[in-house]
């Protein structure tokens, strides 16, 4: 009992229930005096900084938490969108595709539909080439009129050259003219064929009352001085024509614009297109009842340019029929002026 009491070691009892230990008092006691000093200096070595800074680093921690939290959707979303993109790219690979093969079809079409326009602008050349052949006999323009067929004729053509004429570049009219492409042998072939029947006295009078008319004086302000002479030539052949029946003549004089028309056209550079022009001017002149009319519109620009040509135009043809204008023009205003004073 003395040797167990002498050595207070500290012992573990193996077979208690509870978990015992045995420890020697001195030991206790100097644990005891270790942990109450612990307390004493502890607050003193933990100061403010040091729980500032331990504040801090949870607060990072927490940061550092919810970052991880966020990363980890940003993640999952950037896993979603690449996912979106790979579908459509894959989309779009598709549509390219797709796109050039519809490309390759347009442009086969294309192809296609240009030989088509060129079969249908060869055969319509050719069609109204016979056509305009065919109307320069009497016979056939007014077996034209028996059917009635010349109405949607005249439509048609009327329609066709304004479209011609809208369709034409500014820019390009003098250098791209063609004249011998079907598309312009189409056109000229309309303009003679008009030309054709305002010949005969009873296309002459049917044309008389038609809004074409109106049209070809449009159409001749809308071409650019130097393109297309020979359809402006057509045009004025097919109003001088009309122009010869006593309705035509009152139908064409009417329009405001005949005079200003005829002065743009004695300054379009080619000779056939003055004479023609001259032309329509003096059957305008030569009529009584318009002579009135006619002289109101006229101004000292269009006497100017008809006494140039009168006395330098090249073509015989051309000078002659220049100077009788210009008797017609003179004799005109003398009329007037005796009528004036004589009032």
């Amino acid at each position: 009992m003395a040797a167990l009491s002498d050595e207070k070691l500290l012992l573990h009892s193996r077979g208690a229930k509870d978990g015992f230990v045995r420890v020697r008092k001195q030991d206790l006691d100097k644990l005891t005096t270790e942990v109450m000093q612990l307390r004493e200096f502890l607050p003193r070595v933990l100061n403010g900084d040091l729980i500032e800074i331990l504040q801090k680093a949870r607060t990072a921690q927490t940061v550092k938490e919810q970052l991880l939290q966020e990363q980890e959707v940003l993640r999952q979303e950037c896993l979603h969108l690449q996912s979106r993109l790979d579908t459509v790219q894959s989309e779009c690979q598709k549509e390219r595709e797709e796109k050039l093969l519809l490309r390759e079809k347009l442009w086969q079409s294309g192809e296609e539909l240009q030989r088509q326009v060129d079969f249908c602008s060869g055969l319509g050349s050719a069609a109204c080439g016979l056509l305009w052949s065919s109307s320069a006999q009497e016979d056939a323009v007014m077996q034209w009129l028996a059917d009635g067929k010349l109405q949607s004729f005249l439509t048609v053509a009327s329609q066709t050259l304004e479209s011609f004429v809208m369709s034409l570049d500014d820019e390009v009219k003098g250098q791209t003219e063609d004249h011998n492409s079907h598309e312009h042998q189409f056109v000229l072939a309309l303009a003679g064929t008009i030309a054709n029947i305002a010949a005969v006295t009873w296309g002459r009078d049917f044309l008389s009352t038609h809004a074409l008319l109106k049209t070809l004086m449009t159409l001749l302000q809308l071409i650019k001085p130097g393109v297309f002479p020979k359809l402006k030539v057509l045009m004025l052949m097919a109003l001088y024509n009309v122009s010869i029946s006593i309705k035509g003549l009152k139908s064409i004089s009417e329009n405001r614009g005949l005079v200003p028309l005829i002065q743009t056209l004695l300054d379009d550079g080619q000779w056939e297109v003055h004479l023609h022009s001259l032309r329509l001017l003096q059957s305008v002149l030569l009529d009584e009842e318009e002579k009135g009319n006619a002289l109101s519109r006229l101004d000292s620009k269009l006497e100017a340019r008809v006494g140039r040509l009168a006395s330098s135009a090249q073509q015989p043809s051309l000078r002659l029929t220049a100077q009788q204008t210009l008797e017609d023009l003179q004799a005109l205003q003398q009329g007037q002026g005796c009528k004036q004073s004589s009032a």
